[in-house]
């Protein structure tokens, strides 16, 4: 009989499963309300954790992140709306605390350099490979200069 058949392992599985989601969050820390939970989780998932920074607070263990999960569920306890969460972290922290910041004329400049760079190259190679302005032949009194200097210099 194998793991897999077993009756035990229906119930293992689960309850394995409901141990490792209860061991990644502080219960105590959760809202009493389950709706006003799952609209924190919600927002947990578009704020960057600042010491891990490829991961939200929702994934990640850090003290920080954990500090900002306390602040969202304030906040939403206090009735702040998402936007308002997300812009008192945003004072708080900067642009970087979102997972998606929002336009703004600092991070047009980051968006946009690269691109300014390849027109500003490709406007220079266009402008090199122009052929140029054929010059005025030279007067016959430049020409004899120019024999008498190079004969000098033979």
């Amino acid at each position: 009989m194998t793991l897999r058949t077993s009756k035990g392992f229906a119930l293992v599985f689960p309850i394995a499963l409901l141990l490792t989601a209860a061991a990644s969050n502080d219960p105590a820390d959760r809202l009493a309300d389950p709706r006003q939970e799952a609209h924190a989780r919600a927002l947990f998932r578009d704020i960057r954790c600042l010491v891990c920074q490829n991961q939200s607070i929702d994934e990640s263990e850090a003290p920080l992140a954990e500090d900002l999960r306390r602040i969202v569920r304030q906040q939403i306890l206090a009735g702040r709306t998402d936007a308002q969460i997300k812009r008192y972290l945003v004072d708080r922290y900067g642009d970087f605390v979102l997972e998606r910041p929002a336009f703004s004329p600092g991070n047009a400049i980051l968006w946009g350099a690269p691109f300014a760079v390849v027109l500003i190259g490709g406007a220079v190679l266009l402008m090199r490979r122009r052929p140029r302005q054929d010059e005025a032949p030279l007067s016959s009194e430049e020409e004899a200069k120019v024999t008498r200097i190079s004969s000098e210099l033979d």
